[in-house]
């Protein structure tokens, strides 16, 4: 049985239609709609290095019958998702320590 981890990876192209990629952190789906956490990927080391370590969290809409993602603007609601993400996060990496025990 292979349980490498795989993960999610998805590229978004920016207004300047440049390609950016980044891999799906977690997904929150609740009566607001459906949002993602993603962290960029980087091409070099380097970049990586150099990065701040910060997710960005987008949310899926619809347009023109095609999924299509965007930046959260109402500040409320992206407090509350990064709050819920956090959670999310500190859940996962507590459960690795206790798998590691």
């Amino acid at each position: 049985m292979d349980n490498a981890y795989k993960p999610d990876l998805i590229t978004l192209i920016d207004e300047d239609n440049v390609e950016h990629n980044f891999e799906i952190l977690d997904t929150i789906e609740n009566e607001k709609g459906v949002f993602y956490a993603l962290y960029p990927i980087f091409d070099s080391a380097d970049e990586s290095v150099e990065d701040s370590g910060e997710y960005y969290i987008m949310e899926v809409i619809e347009e023109n019958g095609e999924e299509q993602l965007a930046e959260v603007e109402d500040e409320a609601l992206l407090n509350e998702l990064s709050a819920e993400f956090e959670k999310h996060f500190e859940e996962l990496f507590d459960d690795e320590e206790e798998e590691k025990k």
